[in-house]
């Protein structure tokens, strides 16, 4: 029951950690022409779901390291050790790849456009999901990688 009840709520925060990315999608395009408080409501978005990914990923690696040890799996397990690398470089990622370009959106810099600032930030969206679903992967497929 104790596992059950932890591999839940791993899968839910990993569900926590991803969905929210899917949904600022869509906003990207309106982030174009948005002004005033309505930026400022999509900005406050793409905050939102940084902050929520941060915190479901604490709970994500949290529980993953006790299903790890409950479960009897070696650290040394290939799907475990490619899912670690993948996770480190996509906390790398996350503490640089959104609140840079939401500040030029707030406040105008010369050195960025908007334009510019709107292109890095869906690039940047889009490789943080490739990230996390690339580390579901490997926690759902279990591949043999060596």
């Amino acid at each position: 029951m104790g596992y059950r009840l932890l591999l839940y709520l791993h899968v839910l925060s990993a569900v926590m950690s991803i969905g929210p990315f899917f949904l600022l999608i869509p906003m990207l395009g309106r982030l174009r022409t948005a002004e005033g408080r309505e930026l400022e409501a999509y900005i406050g978005s793409f905050r939102f779901a940084a902050r929520m990914a941060k915190h479901a990923g604490h709970v994500l690696v949290a529980s993953g390291v006790l299903l790890a040890l409950i479960g009897g799996y070696s650290w040394l397990t290939p799907w475990l050790d490619a899912t670690v690398i993948v996770l480190v470089a996509s906390l790398l990622f996350l503490a640089r790849a959104f609140s840079p370009h939401l500040l030029v959106l707030t406040s105008p810099s010369p050195d960025q456009s908007r334009e510019d600032a709107l292109r890095r930030l869906r690039r940047s969206v889009w490789i943080y999901l490739a990230l996390l679903l690339l580390m579901l992967w490997f926690m759902v497929a279990k591949p043999a990688l060596w």
